[in-house]
């Protein structure tokens, strides 16, 4: 294990934690008086908390990855690409909280945002796996956009595949890919303070799009993709549970869960189905709910893990 490259992969993930946490309080008072801000259906008194939030993330990782660009020249490349990637999946984010994009709109876009990765792609592929990048990082963001809306589980999600991935990419010696993963890794611990039950903001679309993207980004650059894919299981089972009830539906269309009178959260009758509508057969406390989504998470995040140790001398 070389200690030097572990040592400045934590120190970038540190330095994201740090800037988000920091930058949070501020942020979160800015878009308030600007009245970016969204209701929390899941709650009784439908309190508004600022949107947005993902901002901050965004800034924690995007200081990180800058610094691991200063730190580490002879990874400059693709760590600039990320970057580059990351911001621009962000920059969408933002739009879509702004506007609202429709699904063809932000598939399209999120594809366009995903095409400076074909650039560091291994020598000697075909055009059909170069293609395939930027779909994969439209596919990833929307995944990780659409298993979202109680207090801190997209974000916890995302820790955990970001953990999975880290330990993964040290395991297997992959050290410029874990500047990646441990920066993203570090800004979403640091917004969950904010985030969890009860949130004090969201991460709106600028924050849940930014999450799919790097995980796609650590798939092909650290040629991690099945243990990529593994970890956007849970992700994957909501994608194919909507769209097996509804199709492809515009989320103005979306009817919310509800909240009864005692605080719990029910799945409303017909609609379409999810992850989380799922689990709710009977009524449930929302960070209940989170939780065991975590859990399910936890469970395919270990797999990967191990699926690591035992191939970590082959490429996957």
């Amino acid at each position: 294990m070389n200690w030097i490259l572990l040592g400045i992969s934590g120190g970038c993930g540190l330095i994201a934690l740090l800037i988000t946490f920091l930058v949070m309080p501020t942020l979160i008072k800015r878009l308030k008086k600007a009245n970016i801000v969204g209701k929390d259906i899941h709650k009784l008194n439908k309190p508004e908390i600022a949107e947005m939030g993902g901002i901050g993330i965004l800034l924690g990782f995007a200081i990180a990855i800058m610094m691991g660009v200063y730190l580490c020249p002879e990874w400059q490349m693709q760590l600039v690409i990320t970057l580059v990637v990351v911001l621009l999946t962000g920059f969408i984010g933002m739009v879509d909280d702004l506007i609202m994009l429709t699904s063809k709109e932000k598939l399209i876009l999120l594809w366009i945002a995903g095409l400076p990765i074909m650039w560091i792609t291994p020598p000697n592929v075909g055009i059909i796996y170069m293609l395939s990048i930027p779909v994969a990082v439209s596919i990833a963001s929307n995944l990780t956009n659409m298993l979202a809306g109680l207090n801190g589980i997209e974000t916890g999600l995302g820790i955990i595949a970001m953990t999975s991935l880290t330990l993964s990419c040290i395991i297997m010696n992959k050290y410029d890919v874990a500047i990646i993963s441990f920066s993203m890794l570090g800004a979403l611990i640091a917004f969950l303070f904010y985030n969890k039950y009860p949130a004090n903001v969201f991460p709106g679309d600028v924050g849940t799009l930014i999450i799919g993207a790097t995980i796609a980004i650590i798939a092909f650059i650290g040629r991690v993709k099945i243990i990529a894919l593994i970890v956007l299981i849970p992700n994957i089972i909501d994608g194919l549970l909507k769209f097996k009830s509804a199709g492809v539906m515009e989320r103005q269309n979306f009817k919310p869960t509800q909240v009864k009178q005692d605080g719990l959260l029910v799945a409303p009758q017909g609609g379409f189905n999810s992850l989380i509508r799922s689990i709710l057969k009977k009524p449930m406390k929302e960070n209940q709910v989170v939780i065991i989504i975590w859990t399910i998470g936890i469970i395919f995040g270990l797999i990967g893990i191990l699926i690591s140790y035992f191939a970590r001398t082959s490429i996957i």
